[in-house]
């Protein structure tokens, strides 16, 4: 079955622990946590305060999801804050091995994400070393964008490596433009962990959102 992982940016910040927290309660696997900077994407979100600020409103793993500069300078905190996984984008690694290899130091899980317009041969030299490689189908930094069909392939090419390499065990994550529709289309393709945020936080019944996302038909 597909993990689902909602993605707090599209959560009312008022009561984001209760929105937290009821996504568990729907039946979501992961909470997915988006961390801008106004540098690295034009949007600013939240950082390490307010992830330990809901950590004690739920047991689902926090997936942490960088689009920040040199991203290295948070993880610490983001440790101390409960992060169960982080991702960092390629685009914003000077050192991508490097910088992976110091998330999973911490003990943390490590992921890639990759833009829309970047090359998944940027991963060649660090499958082996990755949980999850996540390809972004919306361009980065603002939630209830379109979809870019144009990502179908990248995601089919990608899952098509990992498994040619053995490595079953990471994660191939899709986020931006997911909904009913598109969620099949991207499972097809080989993702296994998709990213909602309006989908399931804007709909009145997020139970049944999260249940038609978990149940995408590959």
């Amino acid at each position: 079955m597909t993990i689902v992982a909602p993605s707090i940016l599209s959560a009312d910040f008022a009561r984001l622990g209760e929105d937290v927290r009821d996504a568990e309660r729907c039946g979501a696997d992961w909470i997915h946590i988006d961390i801008m900077d106004g540098q690295f994407v034009p949007n600013l979100t939240f950082g390490p305060p307010v992830v330990g600020a809901i950590r004690s409103y739920t047991s689902l793993p926090f997936d942490v999801h960088l689009m920040v500069n040199t991203p290295e300078k948070l993880f610490d905190d983001l440790k101390a804050a409960g992060a169960d996984r982080i991702t960092v984008h390629a685009e914003a690694c000077l050192h991508l091995h490097r910088t992976i290899h110091a998330i999973r130091e911490l003990g943390i899980k490590a992921g890639v994400a990759l833009n829309p317009h970047t090359p998944l041969s940027v991963l060649d030299h660090v499958m082996e070393d990755i949980d999850l490689a996540l390809i972004m189908t919306v361009n980065p930094g603002f939630g209830g964008q379109s979809f870019i069909p144009a990502m179908l392939p990248k995601i089919r090419d990608l899952r098509g490596r990992l498994d040619a390499r053995g490595l079953s065990g990471v994660h191939i994550e899709v986020d931006g433009g997911i909904n009913g529709e598109t969620a099949s289309l991207v499972v097809q393709a080989g993702a296994d962990a998709l990213v909602a945020g309006n989908y399931i936080y804007g709909n009145g019944d997020r139970s049944s959102a999260i249940s038609t996302l978990k149940n995408a038909k590959a």
